[in-house]
């Protein structure tokens, strides 16, 4: 990997993640492919890895920079939310290792043509992957005031979403990333530290990819892969993932297997995970300084435990 590429937490994750030879691993989140190449390292010279991406894109780009592993990573063009199915069938049936890296990548943000950043103008797509479902374009120029303003409010904790909601429903169609932007921002008066359009294409990414939807079906389906002794390490970028992560690992590892939101526990039932990071791991000021994305990066590991353990 070239400086470009070394992906956020990297030595973190490999502490944490504990790569061995002989290990099979899951990358839920393929992107360029850094966290990929250091676990490969890592387990060398037998470890294998299991990448996935919904980018189509991003796997021809990442089957180039790991080129050199030969057949010790198998791709998976689809989304990780689907590994519980994809895993077993591509001879992944027991894991030693899984790794979210959930957002976007760096290489996405950059490419004007794929609509997730309002820094350079292009069409309002925001897929992750291109050929599949509804844009973000269509979300918001077809959704109501109420359901735009909804997606607003929970997926970007925007405190003016029906305000905005009911501005942007008035002044549509909107076709393109900077015609959005630029609109939301003259809705708003006054200096912001950050761009007024900020959460807005925070909340429609999440919205047009289901984002949050994939994560509890794929952390879950995570754990249930894993193999005793194995590890799941998560990095998310967004509160209302990290959250849902930190109450599943630890209802898991208190012995309760009710849904996260369920105040009381009525199954009965006993520890399956171990927590590895009792508090969220941080990128160092070092790297921040680097990588200003990851500043906002939270890192959650945990292990299944052994029967009887």
């Amino acid at each position: 990997m070239t400086n470009d590429h070394i992906p956020v937490l990297y030595h973190e994750v490999l502490q944490l993640l504990r790569p061995q030879p002989d290990g099979r691993y899951l990358d839920a989140t393929l992107g360029a492919g850094g966290h990929t190449a250091g676990i490969l390292q890592a387990s060398a010279p037998t470890g294998r890895v299991l990448a996935f991406d919904r980018d189509p894109e991003a796997i021809a780009f990442a089957r180039k920079q790991l080129a050199l592993y030969g057949d010790r990573v198998t791709y998976v063009n689809a989304s990780y939310a689907e590994m519980v199915r994809l895993a077993p069938a591509n001879g992944f049936a027991e894991l030693d290792g899984i790794l979210f890296d959930l957002g976007l990548s760096s290489r996405q943000l950059e490419q004007a043509e794929r609509g997730f950043s309002f820094m350079k103008d292009g069409p309002l797509d925001m897929r992750f992957d291109p050929t599949q479902g509804e844009t973000a374009a269509d979300l918001i120029n077809n959704l109501s005031e109420t359901e735009l303003a909804k997606i607003f409010w929970q997926y970007g904790e925007e405190q003016r979403s029906r305000r905005l909601a009911q501005a942007i429903v008035n002044g549509r169609p909107f076709t393109t990333t900077r015609q959005l932007a630029d609109f939301v921002a003259a809705q708003v008066k006054g200096r912001e530290r950050i761009h007024p359009a900020t959460r807005i294409f925070q909340a429609l990414r999440i919205a047009t990819n289901h984002e949050l939807e994939a994560v509890e079906t794929g952390v879950q389906a995570a754990i249930a892969l894993l193999k005793p002794g194995g590890r799941v390490a998560v990095i998310s970028f967004h509160s209302l993932e990290d959250r849902f992560v930190k109450q599943l690992f630890r209802h898991l590892s208190q012995g309760c297997t009710c849904p996260p939101q369920q105040p009381v526990c009525t199954c009965g039932g006993t520890a399956t995970l171990r927590l590895i990071t009792r508090k969220a791991v941080k990128a160092s000021e070092e790297e921040i300084q680097q990588n200003p994305r990851s500043r906002s990066a939270r890192l959650r590991v945990a292990e299944k435990m052994t029967t009887g353990e």
